[in-house]
């Protein structure tokens, strides 16, 4: 984390998830204690979380959606279907100082249900794009999630983006005027293991602005 910051990272984002199979509590409190950016705490919208934000404390709670046997997050949180529990989990997390971000597919039900729920803004999963075949479907895919950026931005909700994204990808999705944050873990750490953090994230700051390769 701290050579990320150093690199110019502008946020260091975590997903404890509910089974601790990734990263541990000691390890959410210890980044607490170390990052001087923003720590964006990703998490399931449960009970056991929400006392977890409040005794952790992060400057962002993103809620996400989580299943039992996935390698990573699959899909965005379905608020339009659980919008009354979100809606509560939003208010728990309002109660301790927390702003709230709810990941979302970039759709207009998602995005309409995440700004009555009173979250600061929305994270845009970007994971079909990513995943396309071909530049059309890609740029389909990239449509969308312009639509979707648009709109929530409209509804007054502050817009980031990420899952799936590298550096081949990004930089449409920055060009996006709308979406002001992008956060960004495999394709980032996968790089760092041959260049070294500093380099990777150098390298993903330029491929954000179109810079790279």
């Amino acid at each position: 984390a701290v050579l990320c910051e150093l690199a110019g990272a502008a946020g260091i984002t975590a997903h404890l998830r509910s089974d601790r199979r990734h990263i541990k509590d000691r390890d959410v409190e210890l980044l607490r204690k170390t990052v001087r950016t923003r720590l964006n705490l990703e998490m399931a919208a449960t009970d056991d979380m929400v006392r977890m934000a409040a005794h952790v404390v992060p400057d962002l709670v993103t809620l996400v959606q989580e299943r039992p046997n996935e390698l990573t997050t699959e899909g965005g949180l379905d608020v339009a279907l659980n919008l009354a529990h979100v809606e509560r989990v939003v208010r728990s997390h309002g109660h301790a100082g927390i702003p709230i971000h709810l990941f979302v597919d970039p759709e207009m039900e998602q995005v309409r249900a995440a700004a009555k729920t009173g979250a600061l803004g929305v994270e845009l999963n970007t994971g079909r794009y990513a995943e396309a075949r071909g530049a059309e479907d890609a740029a389909r895919e990239l449509a969308k999630l312009a639509e979707a950026a648009r709109a929530a931005r409209k509804m007054s909700l502050h817009v980031a983006a990420g899952h799936g994204l590298n550096y081949l990808n990004v930089a449409s999705v920055g060009a996006i005027s709308e979406i002001t944050e992008l956060n960004i873990g495999h394709a980032l750490i996968s790089r760092a293991l041959l260049t070294g953090l500093p380099s990777a994230v150098g390298d993903m700051l330029r491929a954000m602005r179109g810079d790279f390769g």
